[in-house]
């Protein structure tokens, strides 16, 4: 039986140093190991490195990897939401980290199990899971006191919701894609929650992992806490509207906290969108 086709998504925010090997380990791997279609995307966030030039080095080894290029910075969750609208490329959409944590056989494997959920998740938490070099104890505690936070709000009964390990099937993506607002770190736990409020099965499996020096999250830990604590209580706050609507005073106030923290805005909700843009086209507004 030929294997899906396959659209994998990286987003990078000044990856120069250690993009390339990933991407060479990934197009060689399933180069050799997959018989269905394989594309791999970068998008790139806001670079003032020269990822773009890395990417498009080895771009030229492999035919499967292009690029989209966002000049300014749109925060990793952005770079996916403008990532997964790309999905009717594919039957199987993916995501990873640039930082190769994932090894290419852990994302094959969650591939394999798509037959079993409408999205299947790798997790460093499940027995069975292989940590070649664990995060530090910080880390540790701080994802599992976020973890509390998740399961308190949303109660989704998932170990790790952060593991950018990740497959859907291109259904489930053009379902809830409209629904994809956060865009930062917590982009994770709007993903899994739109995917099951909006009924989509989602299997966690235990996966494969290596803690990479360097973390952006670990050089700016408090903040970046703290910005996805925001988030999360956002994402709560959406899916209930008869309390979301009070929150409308607060927006200015929530916009200055996110620049204070040097956090992508969250995207607003698409009938706002589009109400704001009816505003700018209305010549007597």
């Amino acid at each position: 039986m030929t294997d899906p086709s396959l659209l994998l998504l990286i987003p990078a925010y000044n990856e120069e140093a250690r993009i390339e090997p990933v991407l060479r380990e990934y197009g060689r791997y399933f180069q050799e190991h997959y018989e269905g279609k394989f594309q791999m995307v970068v998008v790139l966030n806001g670079c003032r490195d020269n990822t773009r030039g890395v990417v498009e080095k080895v771009a030229r080894d492999f035919s499967s990897l292009s690029l989209l290029d966002f000049p300014d910075p749109i925060g990793k969750g952005g770079a996916l939401i403008e990532g997964l609208k790309l999905a009717p490329l594919a039957d199987v959409i993916g995501y990873v980290d640039a930082d190769g944590a994932s090894p290419p056989q852990a994302l094959h494997s969650l591939v394999r199990r798509i037959s079993e959920a409408d999205c299947v998740i790798g997790s460093r938490w499940l027995p069975g899971a292989v940590l070649h070099q664990a995060q530090p104890w910080l880390r540790r505690f701080t994802s599992r006191c976020f973890h509390m936070v998740v399961e308190c709000l949303f109660w989704m009964h998932i170990k790790d919701t952060q593991c950018p390990c990740k497959i859907m099937r291109r259904p489930a993506v053009e379902k809830i894609h409209p629904s994809l607002r956060i865009a930062d770190l917590a982009f994770d736990v709007n993903l899994l929650y739109s995917l099951k409020h909006a009924g989509f099965s989602i299997l966690e499996v235990p996966t494969e992992w290596t803690d990479k020096v360097g973390s952006k999250v670990s050089s700016a830990l408090f903040r970046t806490s703290l910005v996805m604590f925001l988030s999360v209580v956002r994402v709560w706050l959406i899916n209930r509207p008869w309390v979301y609507r009070f929150t409308k005073p607060l927006r200015p106030l929530e916009a200055w906290v996110y620049q204070k923290l040097r956090a992508p805005l969250p995207l607003p909700r698409p009938q706002e969108n589009q109400s704001l843009k009816s505003k700018k086209q209305d010549p007597h507004d």
